[in-house]
């Protein structure tokens, strides 16, 4: 670390609060993580004999770190301990951290009688809490809080011989934002602390505890992060961020380790009207595919951007009544691309906001979408509600009904996709206009 002495002015703070609540980190009970795995019955009784459950129970045992100026702080009075079964109270609550700040937070994992898969899942929020005048000369941004990016994060396999840490393969780096959106909708540990394993490849957590008979563990992890002195300055002054991190157990035995219990579910809602209007008020960007004459006219059947004027689009021949396949595909970098039966467009888009929807227009004609599925981040999303959505009209005007996704701003930050079905179904009286008939994407 730099001595005082040679510290650019630039990065001279004073001691504000700058960082509030780093490490809010809950160890939260869900799905089939701390407590009983869902894996398991009760009891199961026949007559004269009797098939009793066993159990799984996960205790995470936790211990952390601060290092400012070179003054070592273990922290052992409110960040050392065990969870078992409820989420741990606050206990890395740091008010004033600044660059050349570092620390860690180490995670080890005891199960109660049957070898577990391990998994790992986190997000984090952040608020820029005001303004200070040194911030307001480089922070050009306002509402957001800049920490989560300007931290230097890794996670690693660990662990500790005489006290001392001893890292093990590495999981994920870059900045804290990075690694934690890295693991947002779940990450499988290796038993044996072996990173860079597909879920399925991994070892469970299955060696026996010396000093606790009844327990089974593994490799712990540790996340690592250091305010770097040398890039970051003004611009964090009074932000906050707060992260949560969660770990599941699930046996082992009959399980092929793929089950993923962080994965995302999502809520549904069918409603009439346009999705942009009605599901949430107004859209950054979309994607559409209507039923056209394939560019004689110089029209199109396919588009996406920003908007209608700034969007990219083609031609694509329809046939009544056949479904084709679709998806909506954003790289979490900016660019969005809409496919439609092998015909893809793409354009740069803002950065979507929250939620999404699909809006079905039919005039003189039924659109159909079903088989409707969700990833992010290459992760399957469960869709709690609908998965379908239909428009149809025999008469005049339009029929308009959306399909909305409640979608937040952190999901749809990463890279996603919205996949499936569409059949265009025309009436002996379609009147042929192309806007008649089609099926948008609304991003928020």
């Amino acid at each position: 670390m730099q001595s005082n002495d040679n510290k650019p002015q630039l990065y001279r703070l004073s001691r504000r609060n700058v960082l509030a609540g780093l490490g809010t980190i809950g160890l939260a009970s869900a799905g089939a993580g701390l407590g009983t795995s869902a894996f398991f019955s009760d009891e199961e009784s026949f007559e004269n004999n009797t098939l009793t459950a066993g159990s799984l129970d996960l205790r995470v045992r936790y211990e952390a770190s601060y290092d400012s100026d070179g003054a070592v702080e273990n922290l052992a009075d409110s960040a050392m301990g065990e969870q078992d079964g409820e989420a741990a109270a606050m206990f890395y609550n740091l008010d004033d951290v600044k660059p050349g700040d570092s620390g860690h937070v180490e995670f080890c994992f005891d199960i109660v009688d049957n070898p577990a898969y391990m998994w790992a899942c986190a997000d984090y929020s952040e608020s820029e809490n005001g303004m200070s005048e040194p911030e307001m000369d480089v922070d050009q941004t306002p509402d957001e809080g800049e920490l989560a990016d300007s931290i230097e994060a890794r996670l690693a396999y660990c662990e500790e011989d005489d006290g001392e840490f001893i890292e093990g393969d590495e999981i994920v780096s870059g900045s804290l934002a990075e690694v934690l959106d890295a693991i947002r909708f779940g990450s499988a540990l290796d038993g044996d602390g072996v990173a860079g394993l597909a879920p399925g490849d991994q070892s469970p957590h299955d060696d026996a505890v010396d000093a606790d008979p009844a327990y089974v563990t593994g490799a712990c992890i540790c996340l690592f992060w250091e305010i770097p002195y040398e890039t970051v300055g003004n611009e964090i002054q009074t932000d906050s961020l707060t992260m949560n991190f969660e770990f599941h157990a699930l046996q082992s035995r009959h399980n092929d380790g793929t089950t993923n219990p962080c994965a995302p579910t999502i809520d549904t809602e069918i409603g009439q009207g346009f999705g942009n209007v009605e599901a949430f008020d107004g859209e950054s960007s979309f994607a559409r595919g209507r039923f056209g004459n394939n560019g004689p006219s110089g029209s199109w059947e396919v588009a996406v951007g920003p908007n209608v004027s700034g969007a990219s689009t083609g031609n694509y021949v329809w046939t009544p009544g056949t479904p084709v396949p679709f998806s909506y595909a954003y790289d979490g970098m900016g660019t969005a691309t809409f496919t439609l039966d092998g015909s893809s467009v793409s354009e740069t888009i803002p950065a979507p906001g929250g939620m999404l929807a699909i809006t079905t227009k039919a005039d003189e004609s039924t659109i159909d979408i079903q088989n409707l599925e969700l990833a992010f981040d290459g992760v399957d999303a469960t869709l709690n509600g609908p998965d379908a959505i239909t428009a149809s009209n025999d008469g005049s005007g339009r029929a308009l009904s959306h399909l909305a996704f409640n979608t937040t701003g952190a999901d749809v930050a990463l890279p996603f996709v919205l996949s499936g079905d569409v059949t265009v179904s025309l009436q002996g009286d379609f009147p042929g206009n192309d806007e008649g008939v089609a099926f948008d994407i609304n991003v928020q």
